[in-house]
């Protein structure tokens, strides 16, 4: 078992870069983490790390090492798992981080939760690239093309961009029938919190950008509320279309322009290939394909 212990002590120090933020995910000394790993370094007889008083980094042997590491642990936690009735039913704190422009609305996340009670959502929506083992995370939803070796990937599918406003604004307003008919309407655009920057809208005509004069009359960095603005029959948005599939479906929500959206967005659910798929983990990336493909089926 001090064994074990020194592996988990020196994937920690691996993916965390050093040994005070591994001591602290492992509820120990950044000492003790340092010692464990030297005492593995020792019993193999190789240098698993290059120190300096700044950080620590893999040597060759080191990451040759971490991979079989890896798939140890990976087989240790899934032979625990096994073995322990309780955690047959998905359940634990499961740390979400999902874009500020969700592709899943609230209610889906509330029907997960009414689905699985036992699982603890900690559900933090950013539109920055967070670092899913660094920050601790157990699954992260992600937009665009992405590459990391530490991560498992599930594509979901594709989504785009829709413009939407309710049947009552387009009554008293009239439809945009091409990008630059926007310019004449009431706009309501999303802001990103983190960067401060406005939603650009996506349009386009064959393959060349077609940016419209737009003047925004709300701006919000909430997509619920731009959401629910545009159904109010305020203005119109420029959303993901599978966060509006149901407003579409029902008809509160009508969808302009859309041969002038042409790029399609990659969406993938992602989490550290280091971690045994636990029950709550797969629960929620089981969750993440069905919502996703029921939206793009409406």
């Amino acid at each position: 078992m001090d064994s074990l212990g020194a592996l988990f002590a020196f994937v920690h120090a691996a993916d965390a870069d050093g040994f005070t933020e591994a001591g602290r995910k492992l509820g120990v000394s950044a000492s003790a983490v340092s010692k464990a790993v030297a005492r593995l370094e020792d019993r193999l007889g190789a240098r698993l790390f290059h120190r300096s008083t700044r950080s620590v980094k893999l040597t060759p042997e080191g990451a040759l090492f971490l991979e079989r590491c890896r798939r140890i642990l990976c087989e240790y936690e899934a032979a625990e798992l096994e073995l322990s009735r309780s955690r047959a039913t998905p359940q634990g704190k499961l740390r979400v981080s999902l874009p500020s422009m969700s592709m899943i609305p609230m209610a889906k996340l509330a029907a997960f939760k009414r689905r699985h009670p036992e699982i603890e959502l900690d559900l933090d929506a950013t539109d920055r690239l967070v670092d899913v083992i660094a920050e601790g995370f157990d699954v992260v939803l992600r937009t665009g093309e992405h590459t990391d070796s530490r991560l498992m990937t599930r594509t979901l599918g594709y989504f785009r961009q829709a413009l939407v406003g309710s049947p009552d604004y387009f009554r008293q307003m009239g439809k945009p029938e091409t990008p630059e008919d926007l310019a004449r309407h009431t706009c309501l655009v999303y802001r990103f919190a983190n960067t401060g920057k406005l939603h650009q809208w996506p349009l386009s005509r064959s393959g060349e950008p077609a940016q419209p004069e737009i003047q925004p009359s709300v701006v919000t960095n909430s997509l619920e509320a731009q959401i629910g603005l545009a159904e109010s029959g305020l203005g119109i948005a420029c959303v993901p279309d599978l966060s509006v599939a149901e407003h579409l479906q029902r008809g509160s929500l009508v969808r302009i322009l859309d041969a002038y959206v042409e790029v399609q967005t990659k969406l993938s659910v992602m989490w550290p290939a280091s971690r045994y798929a636990s029950p709550k983990l797969r629960a929620f990336v089981d969750f993440a394909a069905e919502e996703f493909l029921k939206a793009a089926n409406n």
